[in-house]
């Protein structure tokens, strides 16, 4: 079964080619992947490695933790599993979710608010203005 490596404080010069070059010393890597922006397409220093078994993990990790690659002295550790995220946010403050509007994060907060304070203000008028 294959190891997934996290490859972090990587030189933004570092490709994905050099890295499976690299961590081929140490056994069969499956892939090589730099994470990159995505706006604009740059390194964001770090890498995903996934090596053929745990036994050449381990090798990779003793071998290159440390290492210095541009520069810059790698960090090498077993990725962690990538955890559920939960789409665009929400709940605190203006906003919230992609394409919100309001409160609350969802897309008709902003308009549920203001119909319930319009809707409260109306009341409060109608019974200001009765005499008693």
């Amino acid at each position: 079964m294959s190891t997934k490596l996290y490859i972090g404080n990587l030189a933004f010069q570092t490709t994905s080619q050099e890295l499976q070059e690299l961590f081929a010393q140490a056994g069969t890597v499956e892939s090589a992947s730099v994470v990159e922006d995505r706006m604009t397409g740059r390194s964001r220093g770090f890498a995903f490695v996934e090596m053929s078994t745990k036994e050449e993990a381990t090798a990779a990790i003793d071998q290159f933790n440390g290492k210095e690659l541009g520069g810059r002295a790698l960090k090498v550790n077993e990725a962690k599993p990538r955890e559920n995220r939960a789409g665009g946010g929400g709940g605190r403050g203006f906003g919230g979710n992609r394409g919100g509007g309001g409160y609350g994060g969802n897309r008709n907060g902003g308009a549920a608010v203001v119909a319930t304070v319009t809707a409260a203000a109306i009341v409060n008028r109608a019974g200001s203005n009765q005499r008693g």
